[in-house]
Formats: structure tokens, sequence, C-alpha cells
């Protein structure tokens, strides 16, 4: 071990009080210094923290931005999620990989770049995006492509790319980002005008008791696809046991299509904080978490500086607002690349400094979360609207939306449409008029809610946005005529199989089998008997898994076999020969041609 890396480790660890729960917060910054957490500083970091070194190494292991082994300097993470591809991702990855001259995966001989994909990382109103170590680009071609390697080749920093500011707080000094809001309308919620600190003011001035009541009276709902009333998990947590309780602000919308919390935290973050700062009141917790995806990192130094701010108006810290013992306080906890953490407990695991696994429910948070501590956790657009029902009161909050479904949705708008972006509308709104809104009248088929939601036909446009019908964290994501659902199906499953934490069977297993009989079909070789094999498979991963994730991988399959089963039906023959189309000759020739290099003489005669 060098002396360089053993003393820098050793810093960090210090830094970080060699507690093994800032576990994430000690490898992220061990991986920006050295490009990778070697076996070495593995060894290293463990005998710091006092755990075992598997312990450390299951966390690297399981991040995509963490690594044991070395990349290069520069790390290029180019987005492939569906709406990025419809937007040309495939062409612009192959022009990278054609300048590099490597494959995806690879680093470059000299070691200096590698070439990877991730899932989406919150940028589909601009796609085809890609993080270049924390830079963010967006609008890519395959002409720009080539233009970044050749820059990259010559000064190894992708800051000097960095060509032109985006719109409202992307050109802050601390941001300093490409990156577009693209607020298409604006509601009476969350991008209203505000009165700094005025809610926090008015939530002091009553007791816990009846804030918990006026959350309640405006029957907010958590903004997060759920829709679990959010008083309610607030005072369930304020009625659990315990000296010390906690409250999180989930802020890794990992979800495909989804980026609103982006522009939120972008735009308006004191209004987030706001919002947890009124929680701890009402909870009785003195320590908040912001958990940041870490493809928003680019972000951080801006909502650091928001938060110190906070501080030194006495909006944060202790005896806030002059109120003789509330004290409360928030830190950011960086993810680093896995969609499973915004699941809550998952995300709590990470929190802790631990794999992103889920855990068994009950205990749910609110007795037993963040370090065994009764914990909330809501989302960034919950907290927002939890600003503004202490601003203006829970009356005017429910004025808006619906009975079952009061205030505003903001929408993460992509795909086949003429101005995609972030839209705020009232709850009920049909989802025939949202399409109005952002020019895609002509849509075959919308996805609501991200992945792991529903492929509503064009016949049942006519439904609403509410946790009545269409429940949704906020994604949109919109195909046109020419598009295929059973492919977009296809790329959701690949999405689905790649995140999964792989701890139950129906979900690690029965997603791959599901992806092998939609190829199976899409490919022409299937049969009526396979429908409805996915259809019993797809049911049985939906109510077998064990957490969120599981419960809805299967939608993909599940919602197109619902809505689209004509499709299906097209591409599958009834055999009269009794044989199972499945099997191809000529294509298993051509895939042991390709393994071996060299074609053989009689098989295609």
């Amino acid at each position: 071990m060098s002396e360089s890396l053993e003393a820098t480790v050793r810093a960090i660890c210090q830094a970080c009080g060699r507690d093994r729960t800032r576990m994430m917060d000690i490898v992220r910054a061990v991986q920006q210094k050295f490009g990778c957490v070697s076996g070495p500083a593995l060894e290293l970091i463990a005998k710091e923290t006092s755990v075992h070194r598997v312990e450390v190494e299951s966390v690297v292991s399981f991040y995509t931005f963490l690594s044991s082994r070395p990349k290069g300097h520069v790390v290029i993470r180019l987005c492939n999620d569906v709406i990025d591809e419809m937007q040309g991702a495939r062409e612009v990855a192959q022009a990278f990989a054609d300048e590099l001259g490597i494959q995806i995966g690879e680093t470059t001989p000299d070691g200096k770049i590698t070439l990877e994909t991730t899932a989406c990382i919150g940028m589909c109103d601009q796609a085809p995006a890609a993080l270049i170590n924390d830079v963010v680009f967006t609008e890519l071609s395959s002409d720009a492509a080539r233009r970044i390697v050749r820059d990259l080749r010559k000064h190894m920093d992708p800051q000097r790319l960095i060509h032109r500011h985006g719109d409202g707080n992307n050109a802050h000094e601390l941001v300093r980002a490409m990156v577009l809001n693209n607020i298409r309308q604006r509601g009476p919620v969350i991008f209203s005008p505000a009165n700094r600190g005025e809610a926090i003011r008015k939530a002091i001035a009553m007791t816990p008791a009846e804030v918990i009541r006026a959350v309640k009276t405006s029957r907010l709902r958590g903004r997060g696809g759920a829709g679990f009333p959010t008083g309610m998990k607030w005072e369930f947590t304020r009625a659990a046991p315990g000296d010390q309780r906690c409250i999180i602000c989930n802020a890794d919308e990992g979800e495909p299509g989804t980026f609103k919390d982006r522009v939120i935290l972008t735009e308006i973050p004191d209004r987030v904080f706001a919002g947890m700062t009124i929680a701890g009141y009402a909870v009785g917790a003195a320590e908040g978490i912001l958990y940041l995806r870490g493809e928003y990192a680019y972000l951080r130094a801006f909502l650091e500086h928001a938060l110190q701010q906070r501080r030194t108006e006495h909006l944060l810290g202790n005896n806030i607002c002059g109120k003789q013992g509330f004290n409360f306080d928030i830190r950011i906890q960086m993810g680093a690349g896995a969609y499973i953490c915004g699941e809550e407990t998952a995300l709590i695991s990470s929190c802790e400094g631990r794999r992103g696994d889920p855990k068994t429910r009950p205990p749910f948070p609110a007795q037993k979360g963040y370090l065994d501590r009764p914990t909330v956790v809501n989302n960034v657009e919950t907290l927002c609207c939890v600003t503004k029902i202490l601003e203006e009161g829970p009356a005017t909050f429910s004025e808006h939306g619906s009975q079952g479904s009061t205030g505003t949705k903001l929408l993460s708008i992509s795909g086949d449409c003429k101005s995609p972006g972030v839209f705020e509308v009232p709850f009920g709104i049909k989802l025939a008029d949202v399409l109005k809104l952002c020019g895609g009248e002509d849509a075959l088929a919308v996805q609501v809610g991200g992945a792991s939601g529903q492929m509503v036909a064009r016949e049942e446009f006519n439904r609403t946005i509410c946790y009545d019908d269409l429940a949704t964290g906020g994604s949109v994501m919109v195909f046109g005529p020419e598009r295929n659902v059973l492919e977009v199906a296809q790329k959701f499953m690949e999405f689905f199989i790649e995140e999964s934490c792989g701890y139950c069977t129906p979900c690690r297993v029965g997603n791959v089998l599901l992806k092998e009989r939609l190829d199976k079909i899409i490919a022409g070789h299937g049969e009526p008997a396979d429908i409805e094999y996915l259809q019993d498979l797809g049911q049985t991963v939906k109510t077998m898994s064990r957490c969120g994730l599981g419960q809805t991988s299967a939608n993909p399959v599940l919602t197109t076999l619902k809505n689209f089963r004509a499709t299906y039906n097209a591409l599958v023959k009834k055999r009269t020969d009794g044989l199972q189309p499945a099997f191809s000759l000529l294509a298993a020739v051509g895939e042991a041609e390709a393994l071996v290099g060299r074609k053989s003489e009689h098989a295609h005669v």
C-alpha cells in the first residue's frame, strides 16, 4: 500500500468520524480520489471503521457508480433508457465507441477514458443525455460525441466542455450546468410565490399535534405514487416509542422518465428544506437527511449552500426562529446509482452505510427506521406541499384537485410530444388533456408512472390522473403511432432485471423468464400458450416478490397484455404440427459462427 493511499484513506475515514454508518460518504470519497476503491483501500476502510472487509466490499459492489477495479480518469456514462434510445442514444453510443476505439464497458488502452451505459439519469426531457464524471451533457448527437472525445483526449476535463448554461438556477455559479428545467406550466401549489420562513413561523406558533392535524385536514397524500396519507405517517412516527426520530427526504427519483424532483431541487430547494423542518417539529425529530441520487451530484454544492444560508437565518440549527428547544438540522446523503434505493427501506439501509437492500415490513419506518429510530420518509414534492399547507392553510390547499386527491401534481413528460418538460396540473385532469398540454395528441400509448406504472391505450385517454385511477409518481412517457409497445415493455423488463437487488427468487428469476418469453413473441416464435404463461408468471412475480420493485416489475408485461392484447395476438401463431417454434437452427448456427469467428460451409445450404 502506497503512503499516499494510506494517508488519504485514513484522512477520509477520520473526517467521517470513523463511523461505519457514513460508509457511503467514505467509499464515494475514495472512489472520487483514486478512481476506484481498491483491495488495499477496502482493507484500510474496514480497519478504520471497525468492520469486516466483506461489509465494505458488499457496499462497493452493490452501487453502479462504485467499483473495486480501476476505471479511467474520465468515465462516460451514457443513458440507455427507452426515451433516450427513441431520441437516438444508440447512434450516439456508437459514435462514442468508434471515436474512442473501444466497446461499451471498456477502458481505452491508455487507461484514461471508460465508456459505460447507465439507466435513467433524470434528463428524459432533453435526451439523449450522458454523465461524464459528474458533468451532465444533454441533447447529444453523433457529431457532439465525436467532438467531446477529441476534447477529452486533449484536456481530460469535462468541465471545459460546458458551452452554455441552462435556464434558472442551472446558471448559478455553484451549479453551472447545461441542464434545462423546462417548466412548461406552473400551478398554484409547488411553483406559486412564497414568503421565506413563513411556513415555519406559522408551524411553531402551533403545537406539534396541531401541525399534524393541519396536514391530515389537507388530505395530503404522498407524491411518490403509493399515496399514503402524509399526516397519518407523521402521527404514527410521533406516537412510536423512542427518544430520537429522523426525517428523510427521498430525492432518489430513479423511476425512468421522472425528473420533476430535479427541477424542484434546482429552483426551490428552500421549500423542501422548510417542509423537512416542519416535519421535524411535528414528530419531534432533530435530524434530517436529504438522500440525493448520485446522478444529481452536480447540485450538491448548491444545496449545501442553501442549507448554510438557512442556518445563518436561524431557519435551521438550534432554537429555530427563536423557538426554544426546537433544534433541527439537515445533512445531504449521496446515493451512488441504485434504482432500488428509491424504495424507502432500501434508502434507509443506504443512509446507514449499507447495501441498498429492502427490509421486511413490519416493522415500518415509522416504528423502526434509520438506526432503528422512528423515521418519516417523504419525497421532494410531498415536502413542498407541506410548506404550502402551513403557509396558506389546509382548506386552501384542498380546494385544488379532487376529493380523494387534493392539491396539484407535477408531471415529468417526455417522449413523442412537442413540449417535453415539467407540468403542474390539478389532480383529476384527464390524460387526454395532459396530452394536449404537451403536444402529444396523436399518441398510440402513454406509460404513466414510469417503468413500474401502466401502459395506457388510446381508448383509455379519458382516464384521470389521481390516486383512484391513474396514480403516478410523476412520470408520463408518450409513445407515438410508430412505436412498438411490446419493444417498450421489453426495454422496461431489461431495466428491472438490471436493477433487481437479487434477494428474492420471484423478482430475480421471474423477470428473466418474463423477458425471455416476451423476446420469443416479439421474434415471431410465440404461441397462444405463451400469452397465458406471461399472464400467470407476471401475477406470480407481482404477488410473491418481497419489495415494491418486484411487486411492480411485471407491470410492463401485465399492462400491455391488458391494454394491447391485439398486438400480442397478431404475433403469435397456433401450430398444427405440434412443434414448438421457439428454436431457430439458423440463428443458433449464426451464434456459434460468431463465437468461433468462422463460417460453416454447409450450415446455410
